[in-house]
């Protein structure tokens, strides 16, 4: 049995189309976008785009409740009958100072939407509205999860801590990503984002004159070590068809030209795509940062932080969404050059524990300047991917629409 096959649309009637009014709530939620793009917030302090999205709900006459303090859960058809669906979109920004020279441009300085999180939530607002207007016609009831502090906040934890998917049957999610070509996407069965944590790690040795090395244990000079031999975890002592990464990412050894310090501090991240490596990496971590320390005379405080577990796509909903896909992108919407999983992160892993989901990866770049990574200064959200998603999540939601008008390939 093919994807198709699995996910054919649910037998009601189609709403009439209206290209007009469609357009009409794209432009709105493209300007949306750019509203929330000025006004980006970081983890835990989106006060004001919550307040932006509930009011955006309210015009649309969509019922909402707070979740998770700057979250918001809103429910369209409720009393029907059919599968429970949630459709997810995330709302936080990063602390990264704005390259983009965009005329929308963040106006907080330190602080970007710089993963296209503003991008997501104007997606689920665009299908929000369509749905709402059809409300009538949908077989089940759906959740809408405006969902806050993705970028390390475990906000999707909180918002099931808080309810959010009561009662709901199946989660569908996305994310933009500009290594992917627009018009492409994947869509695996099994991990399609990798889990991590991060990692600190503090030498103490004993300082003095840069004159006189012989009288120091020279903590820079260990961290040094460290980092040179934590390259060897992956290489030799994690299999090599699991697929994993360990970087350092910074040290921290602030002194004078002529000063040798008495500590360093430096840290770094763990990316794995089996869930099985996090254990096994985390004790290597202390093993080899303890002895190399010991080795030039210096001791450690090894502190490891988990964070998210892979992102594990179930393969009925998959299914739904590769077929969704196929009907909005066309035949060739697999993108067969991007390996997954991808070693980024994302906490929509935490819905997948709980519920059966998906988690598909769409692609951003167009030619026209969508090629920049998530997390670069100089990145900004594709507003073409608005209605294609939309349109998506409408399918996915039970809403079966027209011959797309605006696909990708449009």
């Amino acid at each position: 049995m093919t994807d198709s096959e699995l996910s054919t649309p649910h037998e009601t009637a189609s709403p009439e189309w209206d290209a007009p009014e469609w357009d009409a709530i794209v432009n709105d939620m493209v300007a949306f976008r750019h509203i929330l793009h000025r006004h980006p917030e970081l983890p835990w302090q989106e006060t004001g785009t919550a307040q932006r999205i509930r009011d955006r709900l309210d015009q649309l006459g969509i019922a909402w409740t707070a979740c998770a303090g700057t979250g918001t859960v809103a429910r369209l058809a409720p009393a029907a009958p059919g599968r429970h669906v949630a459709l997810r979109g995330d709302i936080d920004a990063l602390p990264i100072d704005e390259a983009s020279g965009r005329e929308w441009t963040s106006s907080h300085d330190g602080c970007m939407h710089a993963c296209g999180h503003d991008g997501h939530t104007a997606t689920l607002m665009s299908a929000a509205a369509w749905l709402k207007r059809h409300e009538a016609m949908l077989p089940g009831p759906v959740t809408l999860l405006f969902q806050p502090a993705e970028e390390g906040g475990h906000g999707a934890k909180k918002m099931i801590e808080d309810g959010a998917l009561e009662g709901v049957d199946v989660i569908f999610g996305w994310h933009n990503w500009p290594a992917i070509p627009f018009g492409k996407a994947v869509c695996p069965d099994g991990p399609v984002m990798a889990g991590n944590g991060t990692f600190i790690i503090t030498i103490k040795g004993a300082g003095g004159h840069a004159s006189q090395p012989e009288r120091t244990r020279d903590p820079v000079l260990a961290a040094s070590a460290i980092t040179m031999a934590l390259q060897q975890v992956i290489a030799r002592r994690i299999t090599p068809q699991h697929a994993a990464v360990l970087s350092v990412t910074w040290i921290d050894a602030r002194s004078g030209e002529t000063v040798i310090p008495d500590s360093v501090r430096m840290g770094g991240s763990i990316r794995i795509a089996e869930k099985e490596d996090r254990a096994r990496i985390n004790e290597l971590i202390t093993q080899i940062a303890t002895s190399t320390a010991a080795a030039y005379g210096t001791q450690v405080e090894v502190e490891i932080i988990p964070r998210y577990e892979a992102t594990v796509n179930h393969a009925g909903p998959a299914a739904e969404m590769r077929a969704a896909l196929e009907r909005e992108l066309g035949p060739q919407w697999r993108d067969d050059i991007i390996s997954v999983p991808i070693m980024a992160s994302e906490d929509f892993s935490y819905y997948l524990a709980e519920i059966p989901g998906v988690f598909a990866l769409i692609g951003s770049d167009d030619g026209n300047d969508h090629h920049e990574p998530c997390h670069s200064p100089r990145y900004d959200f594709n507003d073409r991917l608005i209605p294609v998603v939309a349109r998506l999540f409408s399918q996915l939601a039970g809403m079966p629409l027209p011959n797309a008008a605006l696909s990708a390939g449009a």
